[in-house]
C-alpha cells in the first residue's frame, strides 16, 4: 500500500558527499554529515570557485542564508556558513569557511546578488570582513553603534546606551552607566534562613531586647473586659437619653415656628406695582 503525504520529498544524501568531494578536489578541507545534513568546509581563498561550481555544475541554484558562528578559543574564531538549496533536486547543502577578525572572506555577491544583505548582517553582528562587497555597512544596529553584539566577548550591557536628552532635545549616546550596584543572589529559601547576616539585619542585633513581662494581662471572662448584658443595657440608656422623643410634651424642643404663622412682608416701595403683569417680559409686535 502506497501512502501519499503532502510534505515535499527531500532527496537522499546517499552518494552526494563523495561526489562533491571528488568534484571540488583540493578546494575542500573536510566533509562530514551530521543531523541529516552535509557540511563541507572549503578553503577560504577558493570559496568563490567552489560556489560557482556548486551553482553551475551541481544545480545548487539558490543561496538561502549566510550565518556566522563565533568560537573564541580558536585561532580563526569565526565560521561563515552558507546554506544552499537545489530546486531541481530538492536538496540542501551547507558550506563553511573559517576566518579571524582581520582576514576578509571573498564575497559571493557576483554569484548570488542577495548575498549583499546577508554579508552585511554577518559583518554587523560578528565583524567578519568580506572582500569585494562594495556596500559593506551595518544593517541591523543603529548609527554610531560600537562593537559587534553576537561576539561571545561582547558585554551584555553594551558599550554605549541611547536616551533622550531633555536639555539637548534630541536622542544622545553616552557610556553605559549602571546606577544599581551589582548584587549577588544565592537563591536560598527565605523560610530556611541564610548562613550569613543579610544586609540590614546587623541593625537588629545592636538594639537591646525588650524586658520580659512579669504579670501578663489576660481576659479569661467577660467581666475582665467590662462586656455583658448589663453593660449593653446601660450603654443603650445613655445613647437614647435627651433625644427629641423623650422631651417634655413629646414635641421637638426649640424647633422653629411653622411658616404659615409668620406675618406677611410689607409691600415693596416704588412706582411699579408688585403684580404678575408688572413682572412679565415685554414682547415685540408679531412675536
Amino acid at each position: 500500500m502506497t501512502i501519499l503525504h503532502s510534505a515535499p520529498k527531500y532527496a537522499t544524501n546517499e552518494g552526494v558527499a563523495d561526489a562533491l568531494k571528488a568534484a571540488l578536489g583540493d578546494m575542500i578541507v573536510s566533509v562530514h554529515e551530521e543531523h541529516g545534513e552535509i557540511l563541507i568546509s572549503v578553503v577560504r581563498d577558493r570559496l568563490a570557485d567552489a560556489m560557482t561550481a556548486l551553482r553551475d555544475e551541481h544545480a545548487y541554484q539558490q543561496l538561502m542564508e549566510i550565518a556566522g558562528v563565533d568560537y573564541p578559543g580558536r585561532a580563526e574564531r569565526f565560521e561563515v556558513c552558507y546554506c544552499l538549496l537545489s530546486v531541481t533536486k530538492n536538496h540542501r547543502l551547507i558550506i563553511k569557511v573559517s576566518t579571524d577578525e582581520a582576514t576578509p572572506v571573498p564575497t559571493v555577491t557576483k554569484i548570488w546578488p542577495n548575498a549583499g544583505w546577508l554579508e552585511r548582517e554577518v559583518f554587523d553582528l560578528y565583524g567578519v570582513l568580506f572582500a569585494g562587497n562594495e556596500d559593506l555597512r551595518r544593517i541591523l544596529t543603529d548609527y554610531g553603534f560600537e562593537g559587534h553584539p553576537f561576539r561571545k566577548d561582547f558585554p551584555l550591557t553594551g558599550h554605549v546606551e541611547l536616551r533622550y536628552s531633555e536639555e539637548d532635545k534630541r536622542v544622545v549616546y553616552q557610556p553605559v552607566s549602571l546606577p544599581q550596584d551589582f548584587r549577588s543572589f544565592d537563591f536560598m529559601s527565605p523560610w530556611e534562613g541564610a548562613d550569613y547576616v543579610l544586609p540590614g539585619d546587623e541593625k537588629a542585633a545592636e538594639q537591646p531586647a525588650p524586658p520580659p513581662v512579669k504579670d501578663p494581662k489576660v481576659t479569661e471572662t467577660p467581666a475582665d473586659t467590662g462586656a455583658g448584658a448589663k453593660a449593653d443595657a446601660k450603654a443603650g440608656d445613655k445613647a437614647s437619653a435627651g433625644s427629641p422623643a423623650t422631651a417634655k410634651g413629646g414635641s421637638d424642643a426649640g424647633a422653629p415656628a411653622p411658616t404659615e404663622d409668620r406675618p406677611e412682608k410689607a409691600a415693596r416701595e416704588g412706582k411699579a406695582k408688585d403684580t404678575p403683569a408688572a413682572t412679565e417680559v415685554k414682547k415685540e409686535d408679531g412675536e
